[in-house]
């Protein structure tokens, strides 16, 4: 077992410039993979076009680097309660408690979880609340459709070892709980994004995001515990270079891939997304050493992290990625609408992932026909645009912000059949 402590990258670099010792995972093959031919033919088409196709060195070392970043604000709560004396149990209780009526409701804290709250209730000086705000209304004007282009983008991760043993390990998107534990992640994002929701003390969104962050570092001491585990290869689970492309993966990612349905997002608009991914992520405990500030610099991590790829997820990325179409088949006692409405869902995820997959990665996999059910996608497109047209003309962008709330609340109740989000940091891991 290679554990935090004692693990260092082989692929460690040093520059004349900075004599601290950067780390990039051996799986992380970015150095390597950007000298391809393929890459080095699109990096002179982009040098020509007056661009740069990947970050500098400087920011691609930090990213690489990031790979071996936690977070130890989080971490050092976690360790001390949940890991601790205090347990799980009264350790949620406590957690419950301080974000419904704050941390100074709980006389017990000890100085980590305070020190965490005192973080988390900070709100940093570079935070503009009106793009956070714009952000999270661009979030509810898409509805449930940040859930399917965000669900299906994301399949093309999956085939990193990296990023699908933690969740191989966890269970949580694999198999029979591929669907729940999507469900409980579009909770999360219906519930930041409300109005507000990141700014009001006590809201769900703030809660959500501080139980999402606590999971997240209880799995990755599981994980990085774990005998297959190997932090040479891989650097720490859920680091903190695979928290932020998440980001990515909630702004300029989706800005780009629901153009294809019609949909209309100004790059004042994704300049916003970013802007409220940044906040929400601060809240998560993603604080690495370098964000990505322009459309352009997100783009360029995109392509970082595409000829960084070792597509070595093996047998973990192959359940993950067929897994989660098949999540959302009829289920036995669904009958009627109910079960028209889920038939429905199921084919038109088949197409999403048909849409958002590269051909290449997907012929890999036994995935779902796309076709017919991808008609539904084109024969729709007209409405969209129609729809992002109209809802700028004045009094309908109120009107179509309560239907689209009212529209993913539903979507979401109609999947979860009573059932409710949990977000539980004591879960064990399936082996």
């Amino acid at each position: 077992m290679t554990t935090q402590q004692d693990s260092r990258a082989t692929a460690s670099t040093t520059t004349p410039e900075d004599e601290r010792e950067w780390r990039c995972p051996s799986h992380f093959r970015y150095w390597e993979g950007k000298q391809e031919p393929t890459w080095q033919r699109l990096e002179r088409i982009a040098a020509r076009l007056g661009h740069r196709l990947f970050p500098t060195d400087e920011q691609a070392r930090m990213l690489c680097d990031d790979h071996y970043s936690g977070d130890p604000v989080a971490e050092r709560y976690v360790a001390d309660v949940f890991f601790g004396e205090i347990g799980h149990r009264r350790g949620r209780q406590m957690l419950d408690e301080a974000l419904r009526d704050g941390i100074d409701s709980v006389p017990d804290a000890p100085e980590s979880m305070r020190v965490l709250f005192q973080e988390f209730d900070t709100v940093p000086d570079w935070v503009d609340r009106e793009q956070v705000e714009l952000g999270a209304a661009i979030w509810r004007r898409w509805g449930t459709m940040l859930f399917s282009v965000a669900g299906a983008i994301t399949l093309e991760v999956y085939t990193e070892a990296g990023v699908a043993t933690p969740l191989s390990l966890a269970g949580g998107y694999a198999g029979d709980n591929a669907l729940r534990r999507f469900l409980e992640t579009s909770k999360f994002w219906i519930d930041v994004s409300e109005p507000a929701a990141l700014f009001t003390p006590g809201s769900a969104g703030r809660t959500t995001a501080m139980q999402v962050r606590v999971m997240h570092v209880a799995v990755r001491k599981r994980v990085g515990e774990h005998d297959e585990w190997d932090m040479e290869a891989y650097g720490l689970p859920i680091s903190q270079t695979w928290a932020m492309l998440t980001q990515i993966g909630g702004s300029v990612a989706p800005s780009l891939a629901l153009s294809l349905l019609g949909y209309q997002t100004t790059p004042r608009e994704m300049r916003a997304l970013q802007h409220f991914n940044k906040y929400m992520g601060h809240l998560l405990g993603v604080q690495p050493q370098w964000i990505p500030e322009t459309v352009r610099e997100c783009l360029q991590v995109l392509a970082l992290s595409t000829a960084a790829r070792s597509y070595d997820a093996g047998d973990h990325g192959k359940e993950l990625i067929e897994s989660f179409p098949r999540a959302f088949m009829p289920r036995e006692h669904q009958k009627g609408l109910a079960r028209l409405r889920a038939a429905y869902n199921y084919r038109v995820y088949s197409a999403y992932c048909a849409l958002w997959m590269a051909p290449a990665t997907r012929k890999q996999y036994d995935m779902l026909p796309a076709f017919p059910w991808i008609l539904i996608l084109a024969a729709r497109w007209p409405l969209v645009f129609a729809t992002e047209l109209a809802r700028r003309l004045p009094g309908l962008k109120q009107l179509h912000d309560r239907v689209m709330r009212a529209h993913r609340k539903n979507w979401w109740d109609f999947q979860m059949e009573g059932r409710q989000a949990e977000f539980d940091a004591s879960s064990s891991l399936r082996r």
